[in-house]
């Protein structure tokens, strides 16, 4: 461990090394010396980075209640949080939309227009998006495509009423948008969207079941799957592949209440309950009937959490396991979260 052979060590060597060490920790070695500080505008570093395995999911806990935005981020590989400035970021940016291969989106309004940001928080860079065609605050989901080192944002429908515009798409590799067809009349259950397999999932009363928005042709449809008996409100969860997850609360009497989880069979157009959440852990997240809860899910991993309790529930839809997330950072009532996994080689055009 002396000094003077560290000092010697390779340049390629060194960089292969310091790729592998957990994303967050990066930042206290950046102060070492005036060679590792410059790392993150390094090619060669981001190269080995890129190459190397993913750290895992995090997820990220964002909150503006004052002129300062608060984020946290949960490693669930070193189970522990980090916190992480967004200062970089405009005053306007107060809406997180999500997260996708190492980069985050947020929008936001400055005085009457909308705008659309997408930013790296490790390399704290960060990019305003052109306006879209029809400027309005929007249903917006964010997809990466890593293979190219591209990114898209979908616009869907007016997020404040039941307007209807056309579908829009940012594509990062021609910097502009593109104007596709108006989803077709329908009463949404709720404003969360999934995407998987390219392919972007709404739930709808009227008619039952759900829209579906196809990148390839860019073309919605729709999927006539009924939802189960007594679910009383129901989010859309994107797993790995083309795994579709719908999760709900059902039971009409609170004494009797649960949170199911069911899988969409694709064949035969079905809900299929694969897992139903503990009553010691329902009762925990949700002491009364009548609070709410989030979920956001990440491959086949899907979060809860619960405001008014301040916790974070972890369910492993592959091993079947439940867990807490420790810590504090869900108890601010606007609180907002996602899954979110750092990578430095995250590029923002």
């Amino acid at each position: 461990m002396e000094d003077n052979i560290w000092a010697m060590l390779p340049e390629d060597l060194l960089h292969e090394i310091l790729a592998r060490v957990p994303p967050f920790l990066i930042f206290r070695l950046r102060s070492v010396c005036k060679r590792w500080n410059s790392l993150l505008q390094d090619s060669s570093f981001l190269k080995f980075h890129s190459s190397v395995p993913s750290h895992g999911p995090c997820v990220l806990s964002f909150c503006k209640n004052s002129v300062i935005p608060q984020c946290s981020v949960y490693s669930l590989p070193l189970k522990t949080w980090y916190r992480m400035c967004f200062t970089f970021l405009p005053h306007w940016a107060i809406w997180l939309i999500g997260s996708s291969g190492g980069l985050v989106c947020f929008s936001g309004c400055e005085g009457p227009t909308f705008y659309i940001l997408v930013c790296n928080p490790l390399t704290q860079t960060w990019r305003k998006l052109p306006c879209m065609h029809f400027n309005q605050q929007r249903q917006l989901i964010m997809v990466v495509d890593r293979s190219d080192q591209s990114f898209k944002v979908i616009a869907t429908n007016d997020i404040c009423s039941d307007k209807s515009f056309p579908t829009e798409i940012y594509d990062s590799k021609e910097d502009r948008w593109s104007v596709h067809q108006r989803m077709p009349a329908s009463n949404l259950c709720s404003s969360k969207m999934a995407y998987c397999d390219s392919r972007l999932y709404f739930e709808t009363l009227s008619p039952l079941g759900l829209m579906m928005y196809r990148l390839d042709i860019n073309c919605w449809e729709h999927i006539p799957a009924k939802f189960p008996r007594s679910l009383l409100d129901g989010y859309l969860v994107a797993g790995t592949q083309k795994r579709l997850f719908l999760v709900g609360r059902i039971g009409l009497y609170s004494t009797l209440q649960s949170i199911k989880i069911w899988e969409l069979d694709h064949a035969k157009i079905l809900w299929v309950e694969i897992s139903r959440m503990p009553p010691k852990y329902f009762r925990s997240l949700l002491r009364l009937s009548a609070e709410r809860f989030e979920c956001f899910g990440l491959d086949n991993l899907i979060c809860f959490t619960s405001y008014n309790q301040g916790k974070g529930l972890l369910f492993d839809v592959d091993k079947k396991i439940w867990s807490w997330i420790g810590g504090s950072a869900f108890q601010s009532y606007n609180n907002q979260a996602c899954f979110y996994e750092p990578r430095f080689d995250a590029s923002i055009y």
